[in-house]
């Protein structure tokens, strides 16, 4: 698609407005500002969408930009709130998950040995990823995350997690951000997220590999 004229949020308002009631997936890969401020722009287009997937958050793992938030999360805690408290079907691809799926040195070179350009290609950008973040994040620096949003949306199979509780701390200096997760459902609070906390890592990359296959 050629560079738009069109404010992204109004195309997504116009797309969502345009379809049947609760047909379009949303994927969101970084911050949720985009999301809900189409939500207080047009708060009818909600019952368009199916399934809201997000990369975002952490519940057991806590923060990994402050002690205790996810970076998408903490940069618009407020657009997340106003998203999580939206009443849309909400599914978390959180820290929890994308840090079991590491990119070891045999999955990579799984990758480099594909034969195509698109393999060795892939796996150079990997190595140079895990090298720029292991110092800080350890074996942490190897997971992948906004691919396991994608690889949820081809074969959602490979996760498993729970209807929780979720909600976004926007008042605390120390905690902004934070998605507290009600795992144990000791609030009482009516359940709004899908919130996964396992995934298949061996069949992640076997997907990832599939589909890198077919690529020149």
């Amino acid at each position: 698609m050629a560079l738009q004229a069109q404010h992204g949020i109004d195309f997504l308002i116009e797309t969502l407005r345009a379809a049947g009631a609760a047909t379009i997936t949303l994927c969101a890969l970084g911050p949720l500002t985009d999301t809900a401020m189409a939500l207080v722009k047009a708060p009818q287009v909600a019952s368009r969408i199916r399934e809201l997937v997000v990369m975002g958050g952490a519940g057991f793992e806590l923060g990994n930009v402050t002690p205790a938030a996810e970076f998408n999360i903490h940069v618009d805690p407020h657009a997340a709130a106003i998203v999580i408290d939206s009443g849309i079907p909400i599914t978390m691809i959180p820290l929890d998950v994308t840090h079991q799926v590491l990119s070891t040195p045999p999955r990579i070179e799984a990758l480099r040995a594909l034969g195509n350009r698109c393999g060795p290609a892939v796996a150079a950008l990997l190595d140079s990823f895990e090298i720029n973040r292991r110092a800080k994040f350890g074996s942490r620096g190897m997971a992948l995350h906004d691919p396991s949003v994608i690889a949820y949306l081809l074969r959602p199979t490979l996760y498993d997690g729970r209807e929780v509780n979720v909600a976004i701390e926007t008042q605390s200096p120390l905690t902004m951000g934070m998605t507290v997760v009600d795992w144990w459902g000791v609030t009482g609070r009516k359940a709004n997220v899908r919130f996964m906390d396992s995934v298949d890592a061996n069949g992640f990359y076997d997907l990832l590999t599939e589909k890198l296959a077919r690529l020149p």
